[in-house]
């Protein structure tokens, strides 16, 4: 499942197509919203919270919001003047935005496409705990969160978008190692410094990767082809660190299942013994 670092890249790459522009045509092929007609709407903007793409329009003077989310399987295919999508792919359509100039937005295989007024953005994201990619991110409360449950596991806690939004499995697994902590610590054991340093290195390095300052979800500092992360995809390998071979599990260490269950989800948890001590399944 995209990471909140590429949704937020992704909504860059949209409104690079879309905003400031008005839709030629704009249809919506979900039972929902199948009636649904955004010819004439000017897009204003995709913004995001944690993994899910809001595209805000101005139809007719009515402010509307499309809400969509990629899960596993979606995507937008995003094409330039008179550029088509070819034939096989029409069936995985779920969303298509056409602007004036021909440029175009197509939502394949999108689990979630809703069409809702503005005003009522909070009845798909109100859910979510402060995002970290957000202007004004409010650490102290995402801090709060995440010891509202001092006895979860570290990992878990910070996979839960409830508590700080935009995290996922690759991210969740290196920031444990970074911290030296293993995935199953609970969290009421990092104290309440503990917790404040964990939010903070997840904002700067959420932050770095969706700007790409330190490139695209590289944890290491080397950018190399299968150097960029210290134990993410590394199960068998040895620590870059400490040479201790890196373990892997089944499963998200204290993460809900019932989601995960319902979308298809499948997580590993990896870590090294030696670099992050504690707890071990």
């Amino acid at each position: 499942m995209p990471e909140g670092d590429t949704v937020a890249r992704l909504a860059r790459r949209m409104d690079a197509v879309l905003a400031g522009r008005r839709l030629l045509a704009g249809r919506l092929m979900v039972p929902a919203h199948a009636g649904a007609d955004l010819a004439g709407a000017l897009v204003l903007g995709t913004a995001t919270h944690g993994k899910h793409l809001l595209t805000r329009l101005d139809h007719d003077g009515e402010a509307l919001t499309l809400h969509t989310h990629l899960r596993m399987d979606g995507e937008w295919a995003l094409l330039g003047p008179g550029k088509r999508l070819p034939a096989a792919r029409h069936p995985d359509v779920r969303a298509l935005l056409v602007t004036s100039e021909q440029r175009s937005a197509a939502g394949l295989r999108l689990p979630v496409v809703e069409l809702l007024r503005t005003s009522r953005e909070a009845d798909a994201v109100g859910h979510l705990g402060p995002d970290l990619l957000h202007d004004g991110f409010d650490a102290a409360l995402a801090a709060r969160n995440l010891l509202a449950d001092p006895a979860r596991p570290l990992a878990g806690a910070l996979l839960d978008q409830r508590n700080l939004a935009g995290l996922g499995n690759l991210w969740a697994n290196e920031l444990c190692f970074l911290l030296g902590r293993s995935p199953w610590t609970p969290v009421g054991d990092l104290g309440e410094d503990g917790v404040a340093r964990a939010v903070a290195l997840a904002e700067k390095a959420l932050r770095a990767s969706a700007a790409g300052t330190t490139g695209y979800q590289v944890t290491t500092g080397d950018t190399r082809p299968g150097q960029e992360h210290w134990v993410a995809g590394n199960a068998g390998k040895p620590c870059r660190r400490c040479g201790t071979t890196v373990r892997v599990v089944d499963g998200a260490a204290g993460a809900s299942s019932g989601a995960d269950q319902r979308y298809g989800v499948h997580r590993r948890t990896w870590w090294c013994p030696r670099c992050q001590p504690g707890p071990q399944p």
